[in-house]
Parts: C-alpha cells; structure tokens; sequence
C-alpha cells in the first residue's frame, strides 16, 4: 500500500472509508504525510458511525451511543489497497477500511464483515461464490425543481424518451462515458458493457465477474461513489434512487452467481441447460429467504415504488429459465456458465448486505438440500404467487422476526439495522414526496 503512493506523488490527500449499514462511506480526509500511519495501525472512530441513518445521524436509544459512551472501533484497510479519486479536482486516493473492536475481532455490526462470513462458510465447504452485478441508474438533471434529463453536451437537447438499448443515447454522453470507463480503469473496477435502458436517462452497466465476492461488492460499492462524482464533476447527478420518476421504470441491482469447487468446477453444470441438483438447491434457498430478505433488497421508503406489477421489477417469489419477468432467472447459454441471476435488489441497495443476503439464502438452501418448487412459465405478473413485502414497515418486522435472516446474519447487524430503519421510517413520514427525493437522491 506504502508503494503505491510512492508511485503517486501527485497525491496531496486520501481519505479512509467504510460502508455504513446504509451503504454511506464514512470515514476522515487525511494529510498524504500521515498515510503510513494509517497503513500500519489503522484509524479508530466510533462504532455508532456505522449505523447512522441516511441523514447521517445518531440512531435514537441505541446501546452504541450513549449506553456505550460512544466507544470507538478500529479501522484497518482492507485488502483493496489505495485507489485514485478522479472525480476530485485535486489529486486524491481513497483506501477503504473496515471496523474491528479494540481486542482484534471483527465488529459484527460492519456489513463488509457479514458479507465475510458468509464467505468463509462456503470456504469450509470447499466452495467459492463467483459474483457480478448489473448496476442501473439515472443521468439527472437536478437544477430545477422538476427532475429532468440532462441536456446532451453534444448537441445541447434533452431526450425525454426512454430508448431501450439505443447507440444514440450513450453517444449523447460519449465524454462522459469515456471519462467514467477511464476513471473505472484507474480504480480498476472492471466495468464491462453500457446500455441506455428503458427510464427517462437510464443506463447499466456490468461489472465482470469475480470469484472473490468481497471485491465484488467492493467493485458496486466504488462504482456508486465513482459514478455520482463523476456526474456532479460533468454538471449533472447521477443518481441509484429506485424510482426518481413514477412514470417509468426504476433502478435495479441485479446479481449473478455461481459456485465453483477446489478444482475451479462449477457446481451448477451439470452439461446440460437445467442446471445440477445443488443449482436447485441454490434457487431454494434464495426463495426461502427472498421475502424475508426483502429489508436488504429495497432498503428505502422509496424503494416500494419500484416493486410494482409490470414495471420490470419481481415482486413475486418464483423461478423460472430465461425469463426476465422472475425473480430469479436461470440464463442460458454455456453450460460451463451456468448461474443464478437474482433480478430483486433495487440500486439503492448496500452491496454488502444484499450480497451477504443472496449468498447466505442460497448455502443454507446447499447445507440443508431445499427443493425448490416447480420453475414458472410466461408472465409472472398474472400469476397467483407469494409475495414479496409490500411495504417498508413489513418488511422492517419480517426482517427482524425471521429464523432465516438470523442464520445469516449475527444479531448485531439484525438489531442496528432493524433500529435504524424504524427511525428512518418515523422521519420519512413527516416529509413530502419532494423532500424524499432530495435526501434519496444524492445519497443512496
């Protein structure tokens, strides 16, 4: 880590960052004079830090702040290592870090840590989680008080059409593609290919895949930091709000995985385009837990305007082959590649809990042999399935009460995010729809 700034003398800053349970990046701005310090003994800032809510304040009555008197964790970096910031003006790295408590052990209430859990339970097995993400989101406009599609810096309009899978619509912002594609390099966050989707200004883009599923999530949780800089340093926002406009379709997070074994195999081929006994078993579990998960898969108050019928977000609990109307969908293809898609998440998502989440679900469904029921066909929005949560409050309480959530995650992180979003729940009722807008906007 040490070298890499040596190697980077342009560098004045850094800043140290973790994940909050809201996916946030606290941390400090530090002299580049003291970098070595940080390398060699971390940084140490309050536990209660990563459980604010997403106004960034103190969770009311929890047994971190005041109960606690307010007790610092211990920061270490992760095995990332520094990275450029180049939506800053001045040259600056960030070097992300990760909480422990003072006596070494991970802090459990750090969702970078239950995504590691989970990691090294498939580890004990044998068996290695292979990760990427598609990551949809909004060009934006904000400078107004109506929510708008940037105005071309080639031609000066603004397209207000959605244009499914349009060469024109990414043209219109090729400086800023290419800029973001360049920034992504530098980060080496390995971004892959870009489409215009179906929102007013919508785009994805995937992220390679990666059999190391903390730099997966790592890679989303970068890519979101880097992509919103980006934008404000081109004029405009970029923005992984679920649903920023009621008429068109929101932003997802889709997740796809397999699992190999000690010799590179994957456990999911079985030759053929069905897929093996422990790919079913994978699939069950992930249906087991799906609605009780849904906490991790909508985060937000406005994430429940993107779980809608027809509106190419599942809100049913179901599994099917190539169809994009599922909730989890088996592509085709190579059978050599053979994986699970997961289409639930929303874009507003903390990519560490959610893939913590997604994995977890699929090795409890491996360890215990779940079955999963027959796979759908056609249309999933016409048929009579299980729901998801309907609501934030819902899915608040069924993600504190469920057996299977607590397989998955310990009973800190359970308790300080249940807290948190009951007291987001309790703020967001007292604000219009414009107000929500503007604090989801920007931070998620």
């Amino acid at each position: 880590m040490k070298n890499w700034l040596r190697k980077h003398p342009e560098v004045r800053t850094i800043r140290v960052a973790a994940a909050d349970l809201n996916g946030q990046p606290r941390g400090k701005r530090v002299p580049v004079r003291f970098a070595d310090t940080v390398v060699e003994n971390g940084t140490r800032y309050p536990m209660s830090v990563l459980n604010l809510d997403i106004w960034g304040e103190d969770i009311e009555d929890s047994p971190l702040v005041f109960d606690s008197g307010d007790v610092d964790g211990v920061l270490k970096p992760t095995e990332r290592g520094f990275m450029p910031m180049p939506w800053l003006d001045s040259p600056s790295a960030i070097l992300p870090i990760w909480m422990f408590r003072e006596n070494g052990r991970p802090y459990e209430g750090d969702p970078r840590h239950a995504l590691s859990r989970i990691v090294k339970r498939y580890k004990a097995l044998g068996l290695t989680p292979v990760c990427a993400m598609e990551l949809e989101f909004f060009l934006i406009d904000d400078s107004g008080k109506t929510l708008q599609v940037p105005p071309s810096p080639r031609s000066g309009k603004r397209r207000k059409a959605a244009e499914i899978m349009s060469i024109r619509a990414l043209d219109m912002f090729d400086t800023f593609f290419t800029d973001l594609y360049d920034a992504c390099e530098a980060m080496d966050i390995p971004a892959d290919t870009a489409i215009s989707e179906s929102g007013l200004g919508q785009f994805e883009i995937n992220l390679m895949h990666c059999d190391d599923a903390l730099r997966a999530a790592d890679d989303a949780w970068l890519f979101k930091m880097l992509l919103k800089g980006m934008a404000r340093h081109h004029g405009f926002a970029a923005s992984f709000m679920a649903k920023p406009y009621p008429e068109y379709s929101g932003n997802g997070l889709h997740t796809h995985f397999s699992v190999i074994d000690k010799d590179g195999e994957n456990v999911f081929d079985n030759g053929g385009p069905e897929g093996s006994e422990m790919l079913k078993h994978a699939v069950a579990g992930c249906l087991a837990a799906m609605r009780d998960c849904t906490l991790l898969f909508a985060p937000h108050d406005n994430s429940y305007e993107r779980l809608i019928p027809e509106a190419h977000a599942p809100n049913g609990v179901c599994w099917a082959y190539e169809n994009r109307t599922s909730a989890i969908r088996i592509p085709s293809g190579n059978p050599a590649a053979r994986r699970i898609e997961h289409r639930v998440a929303g874009g507003d998502v903390n990519p560490y809990l959610m893939l913590a989440g997604i994995l977890g679900a699929a090795l409890i469904g491996i360890e215990e042999k779940m079955t999963p029921p027959p796979p759908i066909t056609g249309n999933a929005y016409a048929l009579e399935l299980p729901l998801l949560c309907e609501t934030w409050e819902e899915a608040i309480d069924t993600f504190e009460q469920s057996e299977i959530v607590a397989k998955i995650f310990p009973k800190e992180l359970i308790r300080n995010l249940v807290m948190t979003k009951r007291q987001e729940l309790r703020y967001m009722a007292e604000l219009t729809p414009e107000e929500k807008t503007e604090i989801y906007l920007d931070t998620v």
